[in-house]
């Protein structure tokens, strides 16, 4: 049998997290992290976001029940690199820690020298790993590793 082409995938389109409060991860996901709630299921405790455009993306959110046994995950949302630069700080002002490659407290994105992209990472209130990435017009620099935004600029 012939294998027929497979057609070239654009993106990802659609990511589900499971949490342990619907409510509370639909108030962060709506006002902290700024997507645009699409249908709240109550009933199911489900709710579902627009990543953009509903023709872009969309991300669901699951309650789950309080067994100890949680899945974490990490997913990452493209924006600007003014939006990624920016990003600490609105973080911060939402009582959110913005964090680093490493897990660490950062006050500004780190850079991927392989990819080149600015990162902005922070986690859910379910520790959930959520970055904020702008890919980089500049040469990969394999040997900058990771390090803050303004090292990058430094080099």
């Amino acid at each position: 049998m012939t294998k027929l082409h497979m057609p070239r995938i654009d993106g990802l389109y659609e990511t589900h997290l499971t949490v342990s409060d619907l409510a509370l991860s639909t108030d962060f996901y709506r006002d902290v992290v700024g997507l645009e709630l699409a249908r709240l299921f109550t009933d199911r405790r489900i709710a579902f976001f627009w990543i953009d455009s509903k023709k872009t993306g969309m991300l669901g959110l699951w309650e789950t029940g309080s067994g100890p046994l949680r899945m974490r995950l990490h997913l990452a949302f493209r924006m600007s690199l003014e939006g990624v630069l920016a990003s600490a700080a609105a973080l911060k002002s939402r009582g959110v820690a913005p964090l680093g490659f490493a897990g660490q407290p950062v006050d500004e994105p780190e850079v991927i020298g392989w990819m080149p992209a600015a990162s902005q990472y922070f986690s859910d209130p379910d520790g959930h790993s959520l970055e904020f990435i702008a890919v980089l017009d500049d040469a990969p620099d394999v040997q900058f590793g990771v390090g803050p935004y303004s090292k990058w600029l430094g080099r």
